[in-house]
């Protein structure tokens, strides 16, 4: 199934039904009075976020959505049939954009949210509705209010505990399919990867959810290489993996390289927490390796930890550190249970 996570679609509420102009007609019953019914409702246009869905290919072929009018009302009383909704299956993570691709409108980021983007027109009145002690034959009614019409942009950010990021080749997509069940395109030449990925992975009991996206190249903010469009998938995410790989000659360079790109992508990227890993470090002896580790330290100020996604060397230390630093994220954000016993020293004075 190929991955799409960004789409434009036109959409259209149902425009109400119109009210009825009618009269009563029975034998015998002189004056009937007026019995024109209401007009239905159009329909409303929703999105709802589902779990089953993580790409929005089904926008691509079918781009137009249209909710049904509202009945007319008719003789009798009798009200129109509303119309019926038409209700938008998204992925959880979407974002809701107005024409400009700029306005958020709404962002789904829970399974069961909906919300509505477009509101049904309501149906007109029947004459019935204006019969009064001094209008007691009406014989107008209410048209019915049109619907909503616009086009929307929907934008889908993935829902992940932890990003990777780095250079093309630098053994991202050789990390994600070694810690989870994902099979991500792996080769030898840049961009292998051209759209994000998703993987759970399992450690000590716990479970996370790693996103992969292509990898940054020097001036990716202005568009090179396939540029930062899927920066956006790692927006969310408590923690970023970020690989550095032994084969890279200026290891240093490297990650300021990818640095840069997270900084000028802005949305408080750059700020989150990162873990600094040396990858690929099975294809250098070990005194190369510590060389390059105290390089990349030097410049990041951080500790580096040593990963060979191939040989599974050092693969579960790093996802301990990714575990323990969601787990630490989660239970910062959690609210704190409140203590509601009378304070005594309040209670003395």
């Amino acid at each position: 199934m190929k991955f799409l996570d960004q789409t434009k679609i036109y959409i259209k509420s149902g425009a109400g039904g119109a009210g009825c102009v009618s009269f009563h007609r029975e034998k015998y019953v002189e004056f009937g009075g007026p019995d024109g019914g209401d007009g239905g409702r159009g329909g409303d246009v929703w999105v709802e976020a589902v779990n089953n869905l993580n790409t929005l290919i089904d926008y691509r072929y079918q781009q137009h959505y249209k909710a049904k009018v509202g009945v007319h009302g008719m003789g009798r009383n009798r009200h129109g049939a509303n119309g019926s909704d038409v209700i938008l299956k998204i992925p959880v993570g979407t974002q809701v954009y107005e024409e400009d691709n700029e306005t958020l409108i709404c962002d789904l980021i829970e399974e069961g949210q909906r919300f509505r983007i477009a509101k049904g027109g309501n149906g007109g009145f029947g004459n019935a509705h204006f019969k009064s002690s001094t209008n007691q034959a009406p014989r107008h009614a209410n048209p019915g209010l049109p619907g909503d019409e616009r086009t929307v942009w929907l934008r889908l950010k993935l829902i992940a505990d932890a990003g990777i990021v780095g250079l093309p080749n630098a053994g991202k997509s050789t990390f994600l399919a070694t810690v989870s069940a994902a099979k991500p395109k792996i080769a030898d030449y840049p961009f292998t990867t051209l759209h994000p990925n998703l993987g759970v992975a399992r450690i000590d009991a716990r479970e996370i959810v790693i996103a992969d996206i292509p990898g940054l190249i020097e001036g990716a903010h202005e568009g090179v290489g396939i540029g930062d469009r899927f920066l956006g998938h790692v927006e969310r995410t408590r923690v970023l993996l970020h690989l550095v790989s032994c084969n890279e000659e200026d290891v240093a360079l490297t990650y300021r390289t990818v640095r840069t790109e997270l900084e000028a992508y802005g949305n408080e990227l750059a700020q989150k927490t990162e873990i600094i890993a040396l990858s690929q470090t099975d294809i250098l002896d070990e005194k190369s390796v510590e060389e390059k580790r105290a390089q990349l330290e030097a410049a990041s100020g951080k500790p580096v930890l040593l990963l060979s996604a191939a040989t599974h060397k050092g693969t579960d230390t790093v996802l301990r550190a990714m575990a323990d630093l969601v787990e630490k994220s989660k239970e910062a954000e959690a609210p704190k249970a409140v203590d509601t016993r009378w304070d005594r020293t309040v209670l003395e004075h």
